[in-house]
């Protein structure tokens, strides 16, 4: 099969053919359709996080498929069934995370296209009790960008604690983002939105931001959102990669309103503690989502309530994709056309 190919983190990706893999037990083995193009795939290529994956490997966890083969024990998944894979590929199922329902955060969980070989080929293997299975009808170039930007925005949203009617912040307009408002405003919220591009901010206003704050041209973007919402916004959801956009959004604060973390940029951000102690702040970290999320995700989509903004591009332009994320030029999202490779 063709797959594109991590051998050397300073090196471009390398397209080229690889040995079709087969289902171990509890496997399923799924022709993908598309696989869309996370910026955590960026950063597995280029090994810039601490615990780095081993090449060579397969990047990608926004797969869509349909299974051809199951490995020994598999009831879940039959063949025919259209799946996808995810960022979370498996946990262990029995620590006391697992046991609890905070099943992201299990120390022996793999990752798609990281630990496991991902989307980023034609074909890819998943974990049956993991895999996500979507719905009948649903377009699959459509749904891939939910199965990691969708799924963790909307957890991400949820952790900001927002209830229907009150406002929410989402820093950050690219593939993420603009998917965040969109699950912000099915879910009921009011959003105001900021990035650092006039693109950028019609965008958010596209997908129904009420307030598009650019924060290269407004001096003070913090005050403008508490101008315009009444004191601040109740929570917000971070998904820049800029430092600068953390503190921005913590100012943005209202008294007790709650921050949830999902951008990770390079570097660090100052956090006041006497604002944070005085106004009752909370600032907290949210990755992707559990099996549950993923499948509450998918249903906002599936109803039609998501709708995500992108582009569909052979495996082959992988490196000029990555080289245009890296640019900022990307609009949305970019989904591969696995057909096409």
């Amino acid at each position: 099969m063709k797959a594109a190919v991590v051998k050397d983190f300073t090196a471009p990706l390398v397209v080229e053919d690889v040995e079709l893999p087969e289902p171990g037990p509890g496997q399923a083995l799924v022709k993908v359709l598309y696989s869309g193009v996370c910026h955590t795939d960026l950063h597995a290529a280029h090994g810039d996080w601490p615990v780095k994956p081993t090449v060579p490997f397969v990047p990608g966890h926004e797969g869509v498929g349909e299974v051809v083969a199951v490995g020994d024990g598999v009831t879940r998944l039959t063949i025919g069934d259209m799946v996808g894979n995810a960022w979370f590929w498996s946990a262990c199922g029995a620590c006391e995370f697992c046991e609890t329902g905070r099943e992201t955060l299990c120390p022996e969980q793999r990752n798609g296209g990281y630990s496991v070989d991902g989307s980023f080929g034609q074909y890819m293997l998943v974990d049956a009790a993991y895999a996500p299975v979507i719905p009948p009808g649903v377009e699959p170039s459509a749904v891939a960008p939910i199965l990691c930007a969708g799924v963790t925005v909307y957890k991400g949203l949820k952790e900001s604690e927002v209830r229907p009617g009150q406002w929410v912040l989402i820093s950050g307009v690219g593939g993420l983002g603009h998917i965040a408002i969109q699950y912000a405003r099915a879910m009921g919220m009011r959003v105001v939105a900021v990035d650092v591009a006039d693109d950028k901010s019609a965008l958010a206003r596209r997908h129904g931001a009420e307030l598009a704050v650019n924060a290269l041209t407004d001096p003070d973007p913090a005050a403008t959102i508490k101008e315009f919402t009444g004191g601040g916004v109740h929570g917000g959801l971070v998904t820049a990669v800029n430092g600068a956009a953390f503190s921005q959004a913590v100012g943005a604060l209202r008294r007790g309103g709650t921050l949830a973390l999902v951008g990770l940029p390079p570097e660090q951000f100052p956090l006041d503690i006497f604002s944070t102690v005085l106004f009752g702040l909370t600032i907290r970290g949210s990755i992707v989502g559990t099996r549950a999320d993923l499948a509450e995700a998918i249903d906002f989509f599936a109803r039609g309530l998501i709708s995500p903004t992108y582009t569909v591009r052979p495996l082959t332009d992988i490196n000029a994709i990555f080289d245009e994320m890296t640019a900022g030029r990307i609009d949305g999202r970019v989904v591969m056309d696995m057909s096409a490779s």
